[in-house]
């Protein structure tokens, strides 16, 4: 059992509180011209560091929705591509009603590598984002997991010792850089398991 004191929950979002399927883009564009998906994943792919800087908020994102559409052969506009690139996500309820709980004592904070479009055409309007006082989000303070920025724009909204910060992220590194921050870190596997984790620090 832990003594140690929390006061802040920081949670990821993609993969924990929202599972999400690139699949189900693939799919759409799939059903507008056979090849398109499989274009729009090979193009993904092997154009990473593109994803990056529009997830760091380093490329505009009208220059990114451009180069989507071009990359699809303008079979989609501009509007279609972000409405078939953002319908990817569903909601981890049993997981969100967990932390609404833990929403009643302890400072709740959203922190993703995520981008405009994303939240704009995808989960933006949710109504989880309720019970989170504050959303840090890598396309706006031009920083994404692992740096240690992304991390310390949370502190510097919170204004408390790193120490008291428990961090919930599905991808491992992420949360080892956390832990590198002084934060607690908990990588996420399933809910049965996360609700496991609370238990041993005494907070669920």
């Amino acid at each position: 059992m832990s003594d140690r004191k929390y006061s802040v929950i920081v949670s990821d979002l993609g993969n924990v509180i929202l599972p999400f399927d690139y699949k189900v883009a693939v799919n759409r564009l799939e059903m507008i011209e056979k090849g398109l998906g499989e274009k729009f994943y090979d193009f993904v792919r092997a154009n990473y560091d593109l994803h990056r800087r529009n997830e760091k908020g380093t490329i505009p994102t009208e220059e990114f929705i451009g180069i989507m559409v071009s990359a699809l052969d303008n079979k989609v506009s501009g509007e279609e591509f972000c409405n078939i690139y953002s319908k990817i996500f569903v909601v981890n309820e049993e997981l969100v009603s967990i932390l609404a709980e833990l929403g009643k004592r302890y400072k709740m904070v959203i922190l993703s590598n995520t981008n405009k479009i994303h939240r704009d055409y995808g989960w933006g309007k949710l109504p989880f984002l309720d019970h989170f006082e504050k959303l840090i989000l890598s396309y706006e303070v031009h920083a994404a997991k692992p740096e240690p920025e992304i991390y310390k724009a949370v502190e510097a909204y919170t204004q408390l010792p790193s120490e008291e910060h428990l961090f919930i992220d599905d991808i491992f590194d992420y949360a080892e850089a956390a832990k590198r921050m002084g934060w607690d870190a908990i990588q996420f596997l399933n809910n049965d398991q996360v609700v496991e984790e609370f238990r041993k620090r005494n907070i669920y």
